[in-house]
């Protein structure tokens, strides 16, 4: 069975052909120039492209279905070449911005959102993922190969910024060694040349994998998925806390080697009479007291048969300004894709027939 050359990183085909320097070229061709033959790479002799061929295989995941919302953001449901499906999403986040002579002066900015597990172990209360349980990791080819088939659909150069987070399906630190493969062929100088910096690894708040990615020093920005300000509420929603409470999950944090001009992003799901009132936000500039963070408020987005609600634009502001005036950088992420099935998992189970 053919291996998917996505799997692997630069300085492992160096180990794979010969002279090393073809591994610099092949990457060249599969991720700046998205070639998916072999055969196309021209500078490369034809004994090794026949080699190439008959040990590899550039495998893309297949675009299943695209809903396109009206922001302009773009949700994916993406087969495996075992059957299984997984979802992406394109954030557009920049417009490109041309002078008279048609001369790009602002280059167009994208995020792109990937899975890194079939399904989850986790099983959050309020992710439509974790209703189908846990399949299986992803490889890391499988996790690369989201950002190429997104990048091809939408005809997006080699050359434009694009940022990488890990928030798709999947608890990333569950499955951390493909995950950080990933991060090191996305950040290759020879393939997308995505910096570290631009790529956010998001967690539940698995404790002890957060200290060993910090040990890995991969250089990436970390997001924790908090929800909630104490124990109580966080392991109604998040059972993960039996395990790893906030105080394990915030001690790790503190620990975890951060760029001095970076901050350690929490998200926050705010929940409509659960967790967005003022009470909570005391106790979470508490919580937060001295570390470098950025609160990130994320507004519920609710799916058929969730017993949440979305919280009212009022709540979440004054949330948002209580933080703001105690000295935490604080945002309210724009709800992009309102209008299509934005909330992970929800496209998926739509396409199985598992929600309305």
């Amino acid at each position: 069975m053919k291996k998917n050359i996505l799997d692997l990183t630069k300085e492992e085909l160096e180990r794979e052909v010969s002279p090393k320097f073809r591994a610099k070229q092949i990457f060249q061709w599969i991720y700046q120039k998205g070639v998916e033959a072999f055969e196309q790479m021209s500078n490369l002799p034809k004994t090794l492209r026949k080699e190439l061929a008959q040990k590899f295989e550039i495998a893309l995941p297949k675009i299943l279905n695209v809903e396109v919302s009206k922001d302009g953001s773009k949700k994916y449901l993406l087969g495996l070449a075992d059957g299984h499906t997984i979802e992406s999403v394109l954030l557009p986040m920049k417009k490109e911005e041309r002078d008279e002579e048609g001369n790009i002066v602002k280059e167009a900015k994208y995020t792109v959102c990937v899975s890194s597990q079939v399904g989850c172990k986790v099983g959050c209360e309020f992710c439509l993922t974790a209703k189908g349980g846990f399949v299986r990791n992803l490889t890391p080819g499988e996790i690369v190969g989201q950002v190429l088939a997104i990048r091809k659909d939408n005809d997006i150069p080699a050359n434009r910024r694009v940022n990488v987070v890990y928030m798709g399906m999947g608890e990333p630190l569950d499955n951390l060694e493909n995950v950080a493969k990933a991060v090191k062929i996305f950040s290759d100088e020879n393939g997308l040349s995505i910096s570290p910096r631009r790529q956010t690894i998001s967690t539940s708040g698995l404790a002890p994998k957060i200290k060993k990615l910090g040990d890995m020093n991969l250089g990436v920005l970390l997001a924790i998925s908090l929800h909630a300000v104490d124990d109580e509420l966080r392991q109604k929603l998040m059972p993960i806390n039996k395990a790893y409470n906030i105080e394990s999950v915030i001690q790790a944090v503190k620990e975890f080697p951060i760029d001095q001009r970076k901050r350690v992003m929490f998200e926050y799901l705010m929940i409509k009479n659960l967790n967005d009132d003022i009470k909570a936000a005391k106790k979470l500039v508490k919580l937060l007291h001295g570390i470098k963070a950025k609160v990130n408020l994320i507004y519920f987005n609710p799916y058929p048969g969730s017993p949440f609600q979305r919280p009212e634009e009022e709540r979440v502001k004054r949330f948002q300004q209580y933080l703001l005036d105690h000295g935490v950088l604080c945002t309210i992420r724009e709800s992009k894709g309102l209008d299509i099935s934005a909330a992970c998992g929800q496209l998926k189970e739509k396409k199985s027939g598992c929600a309305v």
